[in-house]
């Protein structure tokens, strides 16, 4: 099965992230997690997790809450310069940031591989392998579409959250999946999550 990157920044819409997480683990990929300091912020303000600073900490509360072990899902650190995905000779299969802070999206639209998230961006596009941001800012300046534009001329997907509705959603967990299901197209990675248009 598939290798992917999972990243988390400080953007809003960590529910986003998690369930791509879990969807991903279920199909049968291999994750590896990259996550910023702001995002534990997130996770504490939106979820009322509180995630440690340790990654090797955040691995092992993930392995419980998935019931998966390492062999399926690791955890790296900001600097782990010997992690996988920094590397153009085991980059894996794809990779998405969700959700994306607009700094995180300027970064790699930079170039800047200043932590291992934007060496690992770095990595996908010079490799031409799948790349998905999925950018939670509203409304997008000016600078933030020109951002966009560039990544996408380079073959990036960018995808904002924007939840269909005419799936008839009835909570807040069809909303997510309905972008989580995008998500997982895009990687090509198989789910069940919602019915597809045209679909009886």
């Amino acid at each position: 099965m598939k290798t992917i990157t999972l990243g988390f920044t400080g953007a809003s819409g960590l529910p986003y992230g998690l369930r791509t997480l879990e969807c991903l683990l279920a199909a049968g990929c291999t994750v590896h997690v990259l996550y910023t300091q702001a995002a534990q912020i997130v996770a504490k303000q939106e979820l009322g997790e509180t995630w440690p600073g340790r990654a090797e900490e955040l691995a092992k509360l993930f392995h419980a809450r998935f019931g998966v072990d390492a062999s399926r899902l690791k955890v790296w650190g900001q600097q782990e310069w010997f992690a996988p995905m920094a590397s153009g000779s085991n980059p894996g299969d794809g990779m998405v940031v969700v959700p994306c802070t607009m700094g995180a999206l300027a970064a790699i639209a930079g170039g800047n591989s200043d932590n291992l998230l934007e060496r690992a961006a770095d990595v996908m596009l010079k490799e031409r392998k799948t790349l998905v941001l999925v950018p939670r800012e509203a409304p997008f300046s000016a600078l933030h579409l020109e951002n966009m534009l560039k990544l996408a001329r380079l073959g990036v997907v960018i995808l904002p959250p924007n939840p269909g509705f005419y799936h008839h959603p009835q909570s807040i967990a069809d909303l997510v999946d309905f972008v989580v299901a995008r998500i997982l197209d895009q990687l090509g990675v198989p789910h069940q999550l919602m019915q597809r248009w045209g679909e009886n």
